[in-house]
């Protein structure tokens, strides 16, 4: 009998069809962050024991990202289809042993690659459409990274628009933003094949182990969101009450594996 290979399926007798390479993965690419705050209980009710609700409990973050990513042959950099894609996702705050942590509750990305490498790493990503403004340095065809740089970002799934966003740059700022600032800690579910009756396969509570972290400068502005209602979504119950900031900022990273920290089934 063969012995498939891959890191995650499809595993063959190769492994080169895998939809995922082995970590280290590396990131590069530009985040707009909005923060406000919303209803303290709906950021509470997203919480799994034995996650403690936060200081500040309800402040929210909801992130735009464009990136481009790779593995450690960079391959994927000469085919770029495979490193490119857009994200959004909406990041709550919690505690866990006494130490804040930040958790991603929703999040829609656009390639299959990014969803499958999120449900590895915890993330509750669906598939969707997104947009996000991109800043040039030549030209009138986009903002520049300066005051005034105006900006707009847009997702959408399922043939309807669930968020969009105004930004406009008035400055600049040593931090940004606190929400998406700790460690994350993310649930990993499967449930059994035999089906709800019996225990999940997998549920566990797990952070990830980033390294290389290299970030730009930090520019602020003021934003305008809006969420709309849509079937089959609940992100509308974490509706702003409060805007706290917004920021613009260009990042890289390499994610190089995590550390189960809860097991549900001991």
């Amino acid at each position: 009998m063969a012995e498939l290979q891959g890191f995650v399926f499809p595993r063959t007798a190769t492994g080169r069809s895998s939809i995922l390479p082995a970590p280290p993965w590396h990131y590069s690419g530009d985040l707009l962050t909005i923060e406000y705050r919303t209803d303290p209980e709906r950021v509470i009710e997203l919480l799994p024991d034995p996650i403690e609700p936060a200081d500040d409990p309800g402040a929210v973050a909801l992130v735009w990202a464009d990136w481009q990513s790779c593995s450690d042959t960079f391959d994927e950099l000469l085919d770029p289809v495979r490193a490119q894609y857009k994200e959004v996702f909406f990041v709550v705050r919690g505690r866990y042993q006494g130490e804040h942590v930040s958790r991603c509750v929703y999040i829609w990305v656009d390639k299959d690659y990014a969803l499958v490498r999120g449900h590895y790493q915890g993330y509750p990503k669906k598939l969707g459409s997104i947009h996000l403004t991109r800043p040039v340095a030549y030209g009138k065809a986009g903002p520049r990274l300066e005051p005034g740089g105006r900006f707009g970002a847009t997702l959408a799934a399922y043939d309807r628009r669930l968020a969009e966003a105004r930004f406009t740059i008035t400055g600049t700022a040593d931090q940004g933003g606190f929400v998406n600032s700790h460690a994350m800690l993310h649930t990993r579910f499967l449930p059994a094949i035999e089906g709800a009756q019996a225990p999940p396969s997998l549920h566990e509570l797990v952070t990830m182990k980033t390294v290389d972290v290299d970030a730009g400068p930090v520019y602020v502005g003021d934003a305008d969101l809006t969420l709309f209602d849509v079937p089959g979504e609940e992100f509308g119950r974490l509706a702003p009450r409060e805007m706290i900031g917004a920021y613009y900022r260009q990042v890289g990273a390499t994610f190089v594996g995590g550390t189960t920290v809860h097991s549900y089934d001991d």
